[in-house]
């Protein structure tokens, strides 16, 4: 007598038939192997260096070489942001081309720049400065986020955050699995004083993302080589401002009954800033609140965490804004 596994073998085959056990098999060789590519590719990504705790999303959003190699290259190309072949490759490439675009838009390529986002209409704002002021460079439509409107609580909630950051040299990404990207700075000293946990929220390429923005490749590449450009040129590092939606009295009182509408209208206050001068406003946390001083051009020199705390604006949440 065949032994037992065998025995409910055949009867497997004699039930289903020889070709659709054929079949069984071979979509279950398939699945072993796609399991198995998986596993490497994890694998790789903590021989390649990385340090974030097991079971994050580093494995997914970066491939970074080892902290030695990063930094060679960095010192080898002369730049204050980290470099990769690809970056480099790109970003001559964009450069060549956005050096026309911006001189027709009079402005100068490289200059600092400041950067908007819109859940809602599914929009990335890109600030140049000129001047005492930033104008409007262009807008880039915002391919997918995960979540819906409203901060981003925890790891794993799947949501793509909302409010103020920060993105300085060392966060730009050359290395990342979804082409090129950089890390918003989540999450900041407002999220960490509620407790908030979570990271790895970047902007990047691609059409997919887990409590990210994506932006396709050919657009990252565009807004990451722009990017690049400023903070080679002399910028410490540049604003992110995160919104649900354009922050006019309407839309605030379209979502009256929202469970966030105390949030979005401390987000209020530093809009308005913006509305008013179009300089970024000076931003700090205060009684675990964003608390917000009128904006200024900045030398370079002074990172967002070490900004004056002097002449705090309190605006009221019904304060008419530019649309």
């Amino acid at each position: 007598m065949p032994p037992a596994p065998l025995f409910s073998a055949c009867r497997v085959v004699r039930f289903l038939g020889r070709k659709s056990c054929c079949r069984l098999l071979f979509f279950v060789l398939l699945l072993a192997l796609a399991l198995t590519g998986c596993a490497k590719r994890d694998r790789g990504a903590v021989a390649t260096g990385s340090t974030t705790a097991p079971g994050s999303l580093s494995s997914i959003y970066t491939r970074l070489p080892d902290a030695a190699a990063r930094e060679r290259a960095r010192r080898q190309a002369g730049m204050v942001t980290p470099q990769s072949e690809l970056s480099r490759t790109v970003c001559q490439n964009q450069g060549i081309r956005l050096q026309g675009e911006f001189q027709r838009s009079g402005l100068k390529f490289g200059a600092p720049i400041f950067v908007r986002i819109f859940k809602e209409s599914h929009e990335l704002e890109l600030w140049v400065q000129r001047g005492e002021r930033f104008y409007l460079f262009k807008k880039y439509p915002i391919a997918y986020f995960s979540g819906g409107l409203g901060p981003k609580l925890h790891e794993g909630d799947l949501q793509a955050p909302e409010g103020y950051y920060e993105v300085f040299p060392s966060l730009m990404n050359p290395w990342s699995n979804f082409h090129l990207a950089f890390n918003i700075g989540y999450p900041n000293l407002y999220d960490q004083a509620r407790q908030a946990s979570g990271g790895m929220i970047m902007v990047h390429g691609k059409r997919l993302s887990v409590g990210c923005f994506a932006m396709t490749d050919p657009v990252i590449e565009e807004i990451y080589t722009i990017a690049d450009r400023a903070l080679n040129a002399g910028q410490s590092s540049f604003q992110v401002h995160i919104f649900p939606f354009r922050m006019t009295p309407a839309n605030l009182q379209r979502h009256d009954n929202s469970p966030h509408i105390a949030f979005w209208r401390n987000l209020l206050h530093g809009y308005t800033l913006f509305e008013l001068n179009h300089v970024p406003p000076m931003v700090r946390v205060q009684n675990s609140q964003y608390a917000f001083s009128s904006g200024r051009i900045r030398t370079g020199q002074e990172p967002l965490s070490q900004a004056p705390r002097s002449n705090v604006v309190s605006i009221q949440h019904d304060l008419q804004v530019l649309p």
